[in-house]
């Protein structure tokens, strides 16, 4: 049996965080030209209005994150969602998008929107996203429908 997995608020100003973050990027630059990739830094997920989850396995391990930037007016976004491959299909993206719901709705939030690729190699992410609620939708917030991304929403119960 595999030990919990503890999900807090964490600064992403941290070695561990900064790891989850190369990994992802690494992942991502191949699959989608790079003027259609929206990454936050680092430093940009430590921003005001932006709330970062860490996942951390029973050792203290970083093994997934997912971070929640509050756009006002009710709307907030999935940023940097992403679960080390060996932890895939254990659940730790499901628990995370949980925690950017709860915390979503406990700011008064009525409605979350992601932005994801479009291509194979995505296809873990999306079913990930459809299983907790989100539904695909129109291109949100100033993204461009380029046929490079997918856009989910879910609307928020408050």
């Amino acid at each position: 049996m595999t030990a919990p997995i503890a999900i807090q608020a964490e600064t992403p100003l941290q070695d561990d965080v900064r790891r989850l973050v190369a990994d992802l990027n690494a992942t991502m630059q191949p699959l989608t030209p790079p003027e259609f990739q929206f990454q936050l830094s680092v430093e940009e997920m430590a921003a005001p209005g932006v709330t970062t989850f860490v996942a951390r396995d029973g050792t203290g391990r970083a093994v997934g994150m997912a971070s929640l930037k509050d756009h006002g007016d009710g709307l907030g976004e999935v940023k940097r969602m992403f679960t080390l491959p060996e932890m895939r299909g254990a659940g730790v993206g499901s628990q995370l998008l949980r925690r950017v719901a709860a915390l979503g709705a406990e700011k008064g939030l009525s409605r979350l929107v992601l932005e994801t690729g479009e291509a194979p190699g995505f296809e873990a992410a999306w079913r990930v996203y459809e299983r907790n609620g989100f539904a695909a939708c129109g291109a949100v917030l100033d993204y461009p429908d380029s046929g490079y991304s997918r856009f989910y929403e879910k609307m928020l119960v408050r």
